[in-house]
């Protein structure tokens, strides 16, 4: 099956790019990460894995991130968490499996929590959910400064160039936190998680499984692996877990 490009307006003259394959249920959304876009090698592997399996796909750019318009900067968790629940409400049908990267993982926690009806399951890589409190707590003075002269702390990257953290960001994120409560989920989730992650400790994906409702959980830990779990042996990780999922 092709999968097509367009995009559509949020409602604000922002429009948000995607792209759809049509195909059976259950179908996967992919959810991507903070400074991420919907390009990268796991969105693009489970297109191609839904693609040879008949199963509907979406994958998107939040506002502000990748073919998306709207400024980066001035995007926060809520912002983007409406995002993708316009684009599940619009351009998908009946249940689906989320799958979230990195930040990703958060937003897909908070859609299931909005959208329950509509999520048969979760699957996390790195999934990162109050990620911006860890942020603010590691704040050095100079950032804290920086970031209360200007709204904005250009926060370097190994990745590439610096990107900024807005103070509305860390803000705004806090009404979105997780962690510090049960998370009312009872859909079965699959956490993967590279054990050599720079940005987010693999014991995170244990806390977020403790936290959760559901008593069908599973945490995989790949000792070798790497904040992005993008490696041919990643990928095929990461489908056969979706694959299970959607039975």
């Amino acid at each position: 099956m092709s999968e097509l490009q367009g995009s559509i307006d949020r409602g604000d003259g922002v429009q948000l790019a995607y792209r759809r394959i049509a195909g059976r249920a259950p179908g996967v959304v992919f959810l991507g990460g903070f400074n991420s876009d919907m390009t990268g090698s796991k969105a693009a592997d489970l297109a191609a894995f839904c693609a040879e399996q008949g199963r509907a796909f979406l994958r998107f750019d939040y506002s502000g991130h990748g073919a998306s318009g709207g400024a980066f900067a001035e995007g926060t968790i809520g912002r983007w968490l409406d995002d993708a629940t316009l684009l599940l409400d619009r351009l998908s049908a009946g249940p689906v499996v989320l799958v979230g990267s990195s930040m990703g993982g958060w937003i897909a926690l908070l859609l299931a929590l909005r959208r329950p009806q509509r999520v048969a399951g979760l699957v996390g890589i790195a999934a990162a959910p109050d990620f911006t409190a860890r942020i603010e707590a590691a704040l050095t003075a100079e950032a804290r400064a920086e970031m209360e002269r200007t709204g904005v702390w250009l926060r370097p990257s190994q990745y590439g160039a610096p990107y900024p953290i807005a103070r509305a960001l860390l803000d705004e994120g806090r009404n979105h936190l997780l962690l510090h409560q049960p998370i009312p989920l009872t859909i079965p989730v699959r956490l993967l998680h590279g054990q050599q992650d720079p940005d987010v400790p693999w014991q995170h994906s244990l806390t977020i499984a403790e936290r959760l409702a559901s008593t069908d959980v599973q945490v995989r830990l790949v000792k070798d692996g790497d904040h992005r779990l993008s490696t041919p042996g990643n990928l095929a990780l990461l489908r056969q877990e979706v694959a299970a999922l959607l039975g």
